[in-house]
């Protein structure tokens, strides 16, 4: 054999084992979930596992195709590959007309996608299911927050008296199903907690249906998919799945009046501040009243428990060190949330593990930390804040749980 076709088939040879190294590495790389919280390869509720169940068998069918076809395509090069000795000008036999293989070729892949049909049509039925102890939410996108309203009472009016509402975070009770329905306040989003179910878009003026439930307490992040604008890749959420007993204290604390001035000096200072400098935006309850201020909750999150999330600015930063870790680190280290610990059921706020630099740097400078057209009502402003008034605000913002 020639020097130079030696040379080619090692390089081929060669070509073929780094290829197939970085396939499988690629592959096994995938199914690795460290440090991927957004994956879709680690069901933790129902629906997410209805989910699962069907891409598994179809993933694998695919895989048995792509290698089948591949491989067959791999046989033919190497087999009719032309020879040195063979001449270029002759054809190889031409075949054609085989009446059972061509039958074959079709009946084979329609029975696969007939297949792959009837498992689909089964999982959107499973997934189409309603709980009768289903808690209704109502998900509203904004840019760029979601904000989420609690219909307590089951009347279908998520915007009532003896209704609840919150941002950022969606707090459930473990094994409860929540019967979502998604919609937008401005643009078209898209709602996707990959641990617990798959996408739904939330689009203004229609009310999309989802249900999320969580098999075990943790938290479930999630990211919007849709692009809605300049901070598409901050619009973060969570769902933070605790005990029923936790939800219940939880949601007790959520519906208590938080209308007393607080007694610290610097914090009623801070109050005063943010009537003056925050509640043109921000609703807090018994400071800002939205029947008399157009902007109060229209544009920006409820802040009124804001020390019982474990993020804020739309999930992007930290608000509390995240379970078991020291303060400091990383604030926008998305696979470890924050943890408010006994704050989120209305205790004690422990201000030592509160990220305050961060929450500093947000009052102090809104827009260079999280992209927005707030001159246009989306995004925070710059307030022009001085160093006394944020360390005031800051100690008014502590008593919000």
């Amino acid at each position: 054999m020639p020097r130079r076709s030696v040379l080619v088939r090692i390089l081929q040879v060669v070509t073929l084992v780094v290829v197939t190294v970085l396939f499988v590495v690629l592959i096994i790389d995938s199914f690795l979930n460290d440090g991927k919280p957004l994956t879709t390869l680690r069901p933790e509720g129902p629906a997410a596992q209805d989910i699962q169940n069907l891409v598994w068998p179809v993933f694998l069918v695919a895989g048995i195709v792509f290698v089948g076809v591949f491989g067959a395509i791999g046989f033919i090069i190497m087999k009719f590959r032309q020879r040195d000795d063979d001449d270029p000008e002759q054809f190889p036999e031409q075949v054609h007309g085989r009446t059972g293989l061509e039958i074959g070729w079709t009946i084979l892949p329609a029975l696969i996608l007939a297949g792959v049909a009837v498992g689909t049509v089964i999982t959107i039925i499973n997934l189409d299911k309603r709980a009768d102890d289903a808690i209704p939410v109502k998900v509203v996108g904004q840019q760029f927050w979601w904000s989420f309203h609690y219909d307590l009472n089951n009347d279908g009016n998520f915007e009532g008296p003896e209704d609840l509402t919150t941002a950022g975070e969606l707090v459930v009770p473990v094994g409860r199903e929540i019967e979502i329905v998604t919609t937008s306040n401005d643009v078209i989003h898209s709602f996707w907690i990959p641990g617990l179910n798959g996408k739904k878009d939330a689009v203004p003026n229609l009310l999309n249906p989802i249900k999320l439930e969580a098999d075990v307490e943790g938290v479930f992040l999630g990211q919007c998919t849709e692009f809605c604008g300049l901070s598409h890749a901050n619009m973060r959420m969570l769902v933070r799945s605790v005990s029923q007993d936790t939800y219940d204290a939880w949601l007790e604390n959520q519906l208590t009046d938080k209308s007393a001035e607080p007694t610290d000096p610097d914090a009623a200072e801070g109050r005063e501040i943010f009537t003056q400098q925050c509640a043109a935006c921000h609703l807090v309850d018994g400071v800002s009243d939205p029947e008399d201020v157009p902007l109060v909750a229209g544009v920006a999150p409820d802040l009124t428990h804001l020390m019982t999330r474990g993020t804020f600015a739309g999930s992007i930063f930290n608000l509390y060190a995240p379970d078991g870790e020291p303060i400091g680190g990383n604030p926008e280290e998305v696979a470890n949330p924050g943890d408010p610990g006994e704050a989120l059921t209305g205790g004690p706020v422990d201000e030592g593990r509160v990220n305050r630099g961060i929450l500093e740097d947000w009052l102090r400078n809104a827009p260079a930390l999280k992209p927005a057209a707030a001159d246009e009502g989306r995004g925070m402003p710059d307030l022009g804040l001085t160093e006394d008034q944020i360390d005031k605000l800051v100690a008014y913002l502590y008593t919000l749980n």
